[in-house]
């Protein structure tokens, strides 16, 4: 359906893609990823046609939609929330116009306005007033938003009403441009549901490892210009480009030695006459070879040895009968927390458990209404969100609130973890007042990391981060030697840093004294991400979950159960079998796709008359083949999935 063909484009001097590839084919899962600045979003502006490629073609199948969301907020006028959901054209937009202004001028008996509802009904707009209503609610709206003027909405609430817009529009390929940036957990978790059954094909940019890995089939990197695709999701990803990489390198360092060999025999010949010849013949061999370029890890693992707080004393903070409430509505009463020094607790539990409520109460950025909380000895308190608005000075440059720190660092240090941070060249001179709120976030965390307090509290720091910044936080907060309570959704943020889990739900806290997957052990719950939002638990702090005893089972039942379990057994086995056979027909008519494009790239084709549209007709019917292989490859894959889940 998307056909990017031998694109080339610069972009301030700098090579972004040379001659690149990729074809996107029907109800396709696809994620692009590389570093900030690799060329992803420029290439979404290409297919948009935002932007035209020096050389090369980029083709749509006729009649295909495309749905874009972009990292910013387009602008928003006098629409209300449900107005803009169902706004899928500006024809569909321009009646609702009608419709609402008419009923305004009570109207409704005019011909214009008998017409305009004809048409709004023709087109499914009552239809989709339903379904915008429904995705609306999945993505944490109330009913009672669905009236409210959109210009009233925050950025990122304005954010997922164009994408409820985008899901009722369903346009054939949609685009996301880093989806999950502005949603809570719990739409998060119903958006990634939503996707795994979209009708249409999906290129996102993305820097959610698990939501990657829940969704995406393959993986398109952009490396060197290129665009590498890898079958699988990111994890796979991973250990396919690590193989890559090596096989990569092995190469070129076999052709440098080739070389080397053939410069020698040249520096060694080439002034006999006798030899010249030959030289001259070696010279012209290194000439006609294809060179491998030296392969350029992208991603480059930055190392810091950050500076370490003041040791604080064994237990770090205490809350004793907490009692806080919003008005009538009570979040807790009568709790009790304790954090010992080392202790990297994340906190779980539900949207609205009162999570980010207990951070505060921590950080005491709320006042205890009812109750005791104790610092422990020498303890010096950072708060994320805190720190972020009360600390920067918008008249400063980057580099200069980075070099605003009591510790003794240089210059290029600063400037290397800024780096790392996405402020990158002349982003450090920026000035703090112009920054968008992400990189007021990315800053205020570096300057938590060149300062670090002994009890760090953060909610969501890995908002705004791309996949290399996150992974230096986690380098960083893995040298940290003071106390880490924290919120976050990156199951992979999570588990490289939580030792401890706490539960919060309905007002009670379950402590469990083990990392992440412990808690997911102890819990059983679905997937690694569904546990963030279980509401089970419910013990008081420093307790474990209670586990449930088993229920007694008479010998009909264990029958039943044996025979489900042998039935499940062998549809396992048959789909299995089945995505074997069905990997191998995609293989080949990947293959065979391949050799068709490659050869209606070649001149000679076309000297032959008749032979091009022959190899477009072979090529057109190979790729529907794929897209239905491919979509019966899915739903088998899905069927071993849900057979090993139940």
């Amino acid at each position: 359906m998307l056909t990017i063909a031998g694109v080339s484009k610069n972009f301030g001097g700098r090579t972004l893609f040379s001659e690149a590839s990729l074809q996107v084919n029907r109800e396709e899962r696809i994620g692009l990823v590389g570093p900030n600045g690799a060329g992803k979003t420029t290439l979404f502006s290409l297919i948009l046609q935002h932007q035209v490629p020096d050389s090369g073609e980029i083709t749509l199948q006729r009649g295909i939609s495309l749905g874009y969301l972009p990292q910013e907020s387009a602008p928003v006028h006098d629409e209300t929330v449900l107005d803009l959901a169902t706004a899928i054209s500006t024809e569909v937009a321009t009646l609702q116009k009608q419709l609402k202004h008419g009923h305004d001028l009570h109207a409704e008996h005019s011909a214009d306005f008998y017409h305009a509802q004809a048409r709004f009904d023709e087109l499914g707009g009552y239809q989709l007033q339903a379904k915008a209503k429904s995705i609306l609610a999945g993505l944490s709206f109330r009913e009672r938003d669905f009236e409210r003027p959109c210009r009233e909405l925050s950025g990122g609430w304005v954010m997922r009403v164009h994408l409820a817009r985008l899901l009722v529009q369903e346009p054939d390929l949609l685009m996301l441009d880093e989806p999950t940036n502005h949603l809570d957990l719990e739409s998060l978790l119903w958006f990634q549901d939503y996707l795994k059954a979209y009708p249409g094909a999906v290129l996102m940019i993305s820097h959610d490892r698990e939501f990657l890995n829940q969704l995406v089939g393959s993986i398109v990197e952009i490396r060197q210009g290129e665009l590498l695709r890898y079958r699988g999701n990111y994890d796979e990803y991973l250990v396919q480009r690590a193989a890559f990489e090596e096989q990569r390198l092995a190469a070129y360092k076999n052709q440098q030695r080739e070389i080397a060999h053939l410069m020698e025999f040249v520096d060694r010949f080439r002034a006999k006459n006798t030899k010249a010849a030959q030289a001259q013949s070696k010279l012209k061999q290194i000439e006609r070879m294809e060179k491998i370029e030296a392969p350029v890890s992208d991603e480059k693992k930055i190392k810091f040895q950050f500076p370490q707080p003041q040791r604080s004393g064994l237990k770090v903070i205490e809350l004793e009968t907490i009692c806080h409430a919003y008005g009538e509505n009570v979040v807790y009463s009568g709790i009790d927390f304790e954090a010992e020094r080392g202790q990297r607790i994340v906190l779980v539990g539900p949207n609205g458990a009162g999570k980010s409520t207990l951070l505060k109460l921590l950080a005491g950025v709320l006042p205890i209404q009812s109750g005791v909380r104790t610092l422990g000895h020498n303890v010096r308190l950072g708060y994320f969100a805190q720190y972020r608005a009360d600390t920067l000075d918008p008249e400063r440059t980057v580099l200069e609130e980075g070099l605003d720190t009591p510790q003794r660092i240089t210059e290029q240090f600063v400037r290397t973890v800024l780096g790392s941070f996405l402020f990158r060249g002349d982003d450090v001179f920026k000035r703090v007042k112009v920054l968008s709120g992400g990189e007021k976030s990315r800053l205020a965390l570096v300057k938590l990391l060149l300062d670090p307090p002994n009890l760090l509290l953060m909610d969501e720091p890995t908002t705004h981060l791309d996949i290399p910044s996150i992974d230096a936080l986690v380098g960083a907060l893995g040298q940290f030697e003071g106390t880490f309570i924290f919120i976050s959704h990156d199951v992979y943020f999570i588990r490289a840093m939580a030792n401890h889990v706490l539960h919060v739900n309905a007002g009670k806290l379950t402590h469990y004294k083990g990392d992440y997957q412990y808690y997911l052990d102890k819990t059983s719950a679905g997937s690694a991400r569904e546990g963030l939002t279980a509401s089970g638990g419910g013990q008081r702090a420093q307790n474990f979950a209670p586990v449930e005893k088993p229920a007694v089972r008479n010998k009909e039942q264990k029958r039943l159960e044996a025979e489900q379990r042998q039935a499940r057994s062998r549809e396992r086995r048959e789909q299995q079998q089945r995505v074997k056979k069905l990997e191998w027909e995609i293989q080949e008519l990947e293959t065979e796709q391949a050799r068709l494009t490659a050869e209606l790239e070649k001149p000679a084709t076309y000297e032959q008359p008749g032979r091009a549209l022959q190899i477009n007709r072979e090529l057109t019917a190979t790729m529907d083949r794929l897209a239905v292989a491919t979509a019966d490859w899915e739903a088998a894959a899905s069927k071993i999935v849900e057979s090993e889940a139940s």
